[in-house]
């Protein structure tokens, strides 16, 4: 009885926004579906679990895809075989929002839930390594500053003061906002240690992104999925191999794993909150706008996202860490009046 009688005003909606969504079998008014970054999802999945304790007649799914495919999914459409919600660990591209649009979702709110970071772990039975931004580029990219296929085989061939250890680096896949992140905030500063590279982008900036973010092919960067939990477990069995994953994973695998420390500085709250770690960014919720009109739970579940997020909250125990100052006044705000993006917010 629920099934119908939210199939009928949403289908009302579909008309009145011009959506091409339709019905097909689910939970209606009760489901809430969620898709996307596998760096996000715990968080949402906590925040999920705690709702529908509290709400047992709502039901939430949350499915980890990766941020593009998530986000690809969520802009497929208005209706209820399209999510409603996407989590992100980077901010969605201006392309993406017109995608949305195109599909007749025309009001995306942007929800920043808190910071994370980037991190490079190793196991704890491993020697320690300190690197750079520089040196992890020059392992894991494809060309490095444009002089020919990379060759390196060991850090060691990248950094003299670096060990003669095997180049064996587990990523995300190119869906992954974590990839994306990686290619803005290490590879490409890295590359552009070389002031040649800063020239290059104001002269070609499609080689450019080519030179600085493309990686090797040739088994020193392993595609490793979107299972952070399997990632861990696969670093930890092999000392000497590095994994690339958000801090929150590293948080609770301390036991197991460990961070490398990129520029002389760790990963901790501290240094991610300040930004003084490298790996430092912002991760995402996104909220269909058209969809909070046939499902209220939708408001209902942002605010208890917002509860969880702050200083103290249950999310910071699992490894986010929160928003200081104007900018967790900011996210409170935004979590409140839930104020769509406007075109040309966006890179």
């Amino acid at each position: 009885m629920k099934k119908i009688t939210w199939a009928l005003p949403f289908a009302a909606l579909l008309a009145a926004c011009g959506g091409n969504g339709g019905s097909s079998s689910g939970g209606g008014q009760s489901e809430l579906k969620i898709v996307g970054s596998s760096t996000v999802y715990p968080f949402t999945t906590a925040v999920a679990e705690t709702f529908m304790r509290a709400n047992p007649g709502t039901r939430v799914i949350v499915e980890s895809t990766g941020t593009g495919s998530g986000i690809k999914l969520f802009c497929g459409g208005v209706g209820e075989q399209f999510p409603d919600m996407v989590n992100a660990s980077r901010q969605m591209k201006a392309s993406e929002l017109q995608d949305c649009q195109n599909a007749g979702a025309k009001n995306i709110i942007e929800l920043p839930i808190g910071i994370d970071g980037l991190t490079l772990i190793e196991s704890n039975k491993a020697a320690p390594l300190k690197v750079t931004v520089a040196d992890i580029y020059k392992a894991i990219a494809a060309n490095p500053f444009g002089k020919g296929p990379n060759t390196a085989q060991t850090w060691r061939d990248v950094n003299p003061s670096l060990p003669a250890i095997k180049i064996r680096v587990l990523g995300p896949p190119p869906t992954s906002g974590t990839r994306d992140s990686l290619a803005e905030l290490i590879l490409t500063k890295g590359c552009e240690s070389d002031p040649a590279m800063k020239e290059l982008k104001k002269t070609d900036e499609a080689k450019h992104k080519d030179v600085c973010t493309k990686v090797r092919e040739d088994g020193a960067f392993v595609e490793a999925g979107e299972n952070d939990n399997l990632l861990v477990q696969k670093v930890e069995a092999d000392p000497g191999t590095i994994g690339v994953l958000g801090y929150s994973f590293l948080a609770e695998n301390a036991d197991r794993v460990r961070p490398v420390e990129i520029g002389g500085v760790l990963p901790t709250e501290q240094t991610i909150q300040d930004l003084s770690y490298p790996g430092a960014r912002k991760l995402y919720i996104y909220v269909k706008g058209e969809h909070m009109q046939a499902k209220p739970a939708i408001k209902n579940f942002v605010q208890a996202y917002a509860e969880a997020w702050g200083q103290g909250g249950a999310l910071e125990k699992r490894g986010l860490v929160p928003f200081g100052g104007a900018e967790a006044a900011a996210a409170t705000e935004q979590a409140q009046k839930l104020t769509p993006l406007a075109a040309g917010s966006l890179k």
